[in-house]
């Protein structure tokens, strides 16, 4: 493959950046796929295969883990890290070509999905082409040598030096690429936070001048929002939420993410909340493992609370193992309850404007109940949309009188379809792990 020309962009001010989510945003739920896991032959032609089943599964946004040619040397396992990259402007063979990605995509596409490639800007592979063309790339440790990210213990990967102007043109020009060659929708970009912010700005402003894009950040620093990414991680609502689900924490330290969420980040900013992706199904175990019978409730409540959702391929069919990050392993496909849950509560999603993502969305507001430590209940309204939502967040059955909140009225249960009555003082009884969640307006056909 050829290469592109570098680019030379303006340097600009944060205020010169506009950040407008694409419109196709505006309800979407992520979807993760590892490439070599996803089918046995690990090919995005293999994964196309799919494309239909995930359509049916409500997803919009398709995220692909790096498609790039993985290093040889010091290599991980077997295969080695997909973060470990080789060259930014090739298709690991392993995977396919240019054109089977190109394929995809546009299969993509005509099923009203998008996507987003895995960007690795942080650091490279120890033989990216990178080291020979520009070895003045590259950081340097005391000794000046080559060096992996300091602390992390990633001996597989060399840092870049974004203090160099000409690296900050070559990886913009390399990620426009893929934008005009193979027509995909944004980035998931590694380790964010370990980049300039000004750097994503001018990445964002390079792509927005193709057409409009979907950037999310592995990180979780509210700046990162103003003018570069329109989600980022989670990653605190995931460890509060298995600290609650696993019994070494109450429901106080869920409260405080949303506390956060609600006054430290922008307003439109989407938080990605997810139970599992590939770096802790591969050294945490399943979600299942993880989770055990709070699982559904933390499933729930990643949908239905203020954020956008991730499912990591592999949860709709029940995966009950770890998935290798550095071997080969393929997921079993099958039918299983989470499917119909994940469906059903996408479906929801799209059909109730208060579940909408961002400012599209409505926020939470806290409904008081008579267990607070033990359970937690919200109200999010937007127009004539509303949801409402009760999740008794122990292993035991417990009876709720519900408090001051915005919840009075008419209701339709999202799992039965039964109407519910609520006013003010209604008691609710739930099992252990159990919720209830009400929809008024839009509701899933």
């Amino acid at each position: 493959m050829t290469r592109p020309p570098q680019v030379h962009v303006e340097r600009h001010q944060p205020s010169d950046v506009h950040l407008v989510h694409p419109e196709w945003s505006r309800d979407a739920t992520i979807y993760q796929i590892n490439t070599r896991h996803f089918t046995p032959e690990g090919t995005f032609t293999a994964a196309a295969g799919h494309l239909e089943r995930l359509a049916g599964l409500g997803v919009s946004i398709l995220w692909l883990m790096p498609v790039h040619e993985i290093g040889e040397v010091n290599r991980k396992g077997m295969l080695g890290s997909p973060y470990a990259v080789r060259d930014y402007l090739s298709v690991n063979p392993d995977l396919g070509t240019v054109a089977d990605l190109r394929a995809f995509v546009d299969q993509a596409h005509a099923l009203g999905m998008h996507v987003i490639l895995d960007w690795v800007a942080n650091h490279t592979a120890w033989d990216n082409v990178l080291v020979e063309e520009h070895p003045e790339w590259y950081a340097r440790d005391w000794k000046g040598d080559l060096t992996p990210t300091p602390w992390w213990g990633w001996d597989d990967i060399i840092d870049l030096d974004y203090a160099v102007p000409e690296l900050r043109d070559y990886m913009v020009g390399a990620m426009e690429h893929w934008v005009r060659e193979v027509d995909i929708d944004g980035y998931r970009c590694d380790v964010a936070g370990l980049v300039p912010t000004t750097f994503w700005e001018r990445v964002r402003t390079a792509l927005e001048a193709i057409k409009p894009v979907f950037l999310l950040a592995e990180w979780e620093s509210r700046e990162l929002h103003d003018h570069a990414f329109d989600a980022t991680y989670g990653w605190s609502w995931n460890n509060v939420m298995h600290a609650v689900a696993s019994g070494d924490a109450g429901v106080e330290v869920l409260r405080t993410y949303y506390a956060w969420n609600a006054k430290a980040y922008p307003h439109d900013a989407m938080r990605m909340l997810f139970v599992t992706n590939h770096d802790q199904n591969a050294w945490d175990g399943s979600e299942i493992e993880r989770f055990g019978e709070a699982l559904e409730v933390a499933i729930v409540l990643s949908v239905l609370s203020e954020g956008i959702p991730l499912v990591f391929n592999g949860q709709e069919a029940g995966n009950d193992r770890s998935l290798p990050l550095f071997e080969d392993d393929q997921i079993e496909w099958r039918e299983h309850p989470l499917g119909d849950l994940y469906r059903r509560l996408i479906e929801a999603k799209k059909a109730n404007s208060a579940l909408w993502n961002g400012s599209w969305g409505a926020p939470m507001v806290e409904v008081y109940t008579s267990k607070p430590s033990k359970v937690l209940a919200f109200a999010r309204h937007r127009g004539d949309d509303a949801v409402f939502m009760v999740a008794n967040l122990s292993p035991r059955r417990r009876t709720i009188t519900l408090g001051d909140g915005p919840y009075a009225g008419a209701w339709k249960d999202l799992a039965t379809g039964e109407k519910v009555e609520l006013e003010v003082g209604s008691q609710v009884e739930l099992p252990g792990w159990g919720y209830q969640a009400l929809l008024r307006g839009g509701f899933p056909a």
